[in-house]
């Protein structure tokens, strides 16, 4: 693996430069893999893998929307589109890319389809990190890794057709047949990660679930709301709040830190804007620091996957959800956010 140098912290890395895709199709030549769910990132992964020249397979329910899906995505059936229990025994890789919740109902199903010399893929920790809530709990004889792209399997994909791609964790949690190193590598290659950097499992779901309910989205979406509030309550318009809390972030400064960095960022705006943002910085950074302390050991408890696990296990909970995400849709700051999306120029 490469060394890379972090600010002083060196890393080890995988790049597709020590690992080219010729290589990773070698090293898996002989394998199927079997993408079993369509629904987040399985659609990116499988897609990208195929277009890469991998031996893949896609196992989903008849007569479903993500069946439809795959169909439309160019999948066939009977050739590289099955029910899921024939992608299980046809696979010898197999891609568990269902939901945390799927991943536990399926378990027994996929677990007799385990026989030694196999391999489980996962591309998130949780089923295996809180296996005492979960169930999942892998057979001797076979490999047992993961590969994480750090974004949706939409990105993933639109990212590979531009030619580009995301950076991703691998982590091996049982190594049955002492290649898994070299085929979880291989995977993470071919779905189209930009380089490859290690964890373990229970790392990955940590920071995954942490940064989710953090800056990702939760931390994020409450911010913008506290300041889209104030703004509003001191007389603001819908347009000013909103192009000053969420447009100009997102649609402005956020592609100028992610192609150079916040320092450049910085360095790079006015110099009252500079003054203010060097000095509130350590304000939020100190605010919410003790919420992220909180967060993180929620986590690590497992008290968050107890309450998703509960949740999701609710008959009504698609209806509960539903209903949650209607009073965030119908909020004035994502009312305004879609009427000023409108507004947006074409692209020349």
């Amino acid at each position: 693996m490469a060394k890379i140098n972090f600010g002083g912290v060196t890393e080890e890395v995988v790049t597709r430069e020590e690992l080219p895709m010729e290589k990773a199709r070698e090293i898996l030549k002989n394998e199927t893999i079997a993408v079993i769910g369509y629904g987040v990132q399985g659609p990116g992964q499988a897609l990208n893998l195929k277009d890469n020249g991998f031996n893949v397979i896609v196992g989903q329910r008849k007569a479903s929307k993500t069946w439809d899906k795959a169909k439309n995505d160019g999948w066939v059936e009977g050739k590289d589109l099955f029910e899921i229990e024939e992608a299980l025994e046809k696979g010898t890789i197999i891609c568990y890319l269902l939901s945390d919740a799927g991943q536990i109902a399926l378990w027994p199903t996929v677990k007799k389809h385990l026989t030694p010399g196999k391999s489980l893929y996962f591309s998130h920790g949780f089923g295996i990190t809180y296996k005492e809530q979960t169930g999942i709990i892998p057979p001797d004889g076979v490999d047992v890794f993961l590969a994480a792209p750090k974004g949706s399997g939409t990105s993933l994909r639109r990212l590979f057709l531009e030619g580009k791609g995301l950076n991703s964790s691998f982590a091996i949690f049982q190594d049955a047949t002492g290649k898994a190193h070299e085929k979880v590598t291989a995977l993470g290659i071919g779905v189209g990660s930009a380089y490859l950097f290690p964890t373990t499992f229970e790392k990955e779901v940590y920071s995954d679930l942490t940064g989710e309910r953090g800056t990702l989205m939760g931390a994020i979406a409450g911010i913008f709301e506290a300041q889209y509030n104030v703004l509003r309550s001191k007389g603001h318009s819908p347009s000013e709040a909103f192009n000053e809390t969420v447009e100009e972030l997102t649609q402005s400064l956020m592609p100028l830190v992610a192609e150079n960095g916040m320092d450049w960022m910085y360095a790079n705006c006015s110099t009252t804007a500079q003054r203010g943002a060097l000095d509130w910085r350590h304000k939020f950074r100190e605010a919410t620091q003790p919420v992220f302390e909180e967060l993180y050991n929620s986590v690590s408890s497992g008290n968050e996957a107890r309450i998703t696990i509960e949740a999701n296990s609710k008959p009504d909970y698609r209806e509960g959800l539903e209903k949650e995400l209607k009073e965030l849709r119908e909020s004035e700051i994502w009312q305004a956010g879609a009427e000023v999306r409108k507004l947006r120029p074409e692209r020349l």
